[in-house]
């Protein structure tokens, strides 16, 4: 006789298949499983994040400071999540590209954006041309970090300071040209805050981030640069660029001898970048949360702080709904800088 394998119901033998019993015994089973099946608990466990990997798209090319940063916290994220989490660069448009992929993507917490101040600037820079919008179509993660910008030349650049560079720029009007990490990145706006702050016109040459800008820099194919201390530090201490100054309102002690741009052709002008992480709108709190924490809990590792200590990047660990108050007020102060300029990308 052939027994029946299948789950049986305890209180209820098991019985031939073929039998009438066996039939009402199997449909019994089938119906508890069901209800097991429909229960709180196996909601939670259907429902655990995450239970594959997580990308963290980033609108610019690998190599360049944001990314290191971004790979470093994307790393100790992994180890709390118990997940991989990995960084998909989609370099272009001043970081749009990666921020309309995510805004498009599914709200699940299995792709994230890695944004920089470039995205607070985009609305007004792109305001005919954006199809997605920062404050409706991607929900505030946590800040991550902030960072220096520094004035950077290649090493046999003739400018040994920065007096020299802005004298011989005034002589010269649009002889020199810089670079930048895309049109109206942080970095552009760093460039032309300088402009008007010293009186001098130079050339634009935009990038697709910051490494390729770092790249031709060090080739000598561009002038100067306004790098993040993320990229500028490593290349000036290993010798490849040279630093003329930092903007920053003291001296940086990862760059000694340095001065600042304040106390020398430019006073009270201090520039910076930040990064954070965000999602597609309508992610649910909790995973929200979740990732917050992660991020915290990345930002307090002292693997990482000793990573940002040798750049000087500052760790910036905030809640969802600060880094949202935050990026409002970035947005709507970028926008009248940009207005005020007359600087538009439509």
């Amino acid at each position: 006789m052939i027994r029946c394998k299948s789950l049986c119901i305890a209180a209820a033998p098991c019985a031939p298949l073929g039998s009438r019993r066996g039939f009402a015994a199997r449909t019994a089973a089938l119906a508890a499983l069901a209800i097991l099946a429909g229960s709180p608990l196996a909601a939670n466990a259907q429902a655990a994040y995450p239970s594959k990997p997580v990308k963290i798209v980033l609108g610019f090319s690998a190599g360049g400071g944001t990314d290191a940063i971004a790979r470093t916290l994307a790393k100790h994220m992994g180890n709390t999540l118990n997940a991989n989490v990995l960084i998909d660069n989609k370099p272009g448009a001043n970081g749009n590209i990666a921020a309309e992929e995510v805004s498009r993507a599914a709200a699940d917490g299995y792709t994230l954006l890695y944004n920089t101040s470039s995205i607070a600037s985009s609305p007004a820079l792109y305001s005919k041309r954006l199809s997605y919008d920062v404050t409706k179509d991607l929900v505030p993660v946590a800040r991550t970090a902030s960072l220096p910008i520094v004035l950077v030349v290649p090493t046999k650049s003739p400018f040994k300071t920065v007096e020299e560079l802005v004298a011989y720029a005034k002589a010269n009007p649009g002889k020199l040209n810089y670079a930048s990490a895309g049109n109206g990145n942080v970095t552009h706006l760093a460039s032309l805050s300088f402009e008007d702050a010293v009186g001098i016109k130079s050339t634009h040459i935009p990038y697709k981030g910051e490494a390729p800008a770092l790249v031709d820099l060090m080739a000598g194919m561009v002038d100067y640069y306004f790098a993040t201390s993320a990229g500028a530090i490593p290349a000036v201490k290993s010798g490849r660029l040279k630093a003329l100054a930092v903007a920053t309102k003291q001296p940086l002690d990862t760059l000694p001898g340095v001065p600042t741009l304040d106390a020398t052709v430019a006073k009270g002008l201090e520039l910076a970048a930040w990064s954070g992480l965000m999602a597609p709108a309508g992610t649910p709190a909790d995973i929200v949360a979740k990732l917050n924490g992660a991020v915290g809990k990345a930002l307090a590792d002292p693997e990482v702080l000793a990573f940002f200590a040798n750049q000087s990047a500052q760790a910036t660990p905030s809640t969802s709904e600060e880094y949202g108050v935050f990026l409002k007020s970035e947005v709507d102060a970028l926008a009248k800088v940009i207005k005020g300029a007359g600087l538009t990308l439509d």
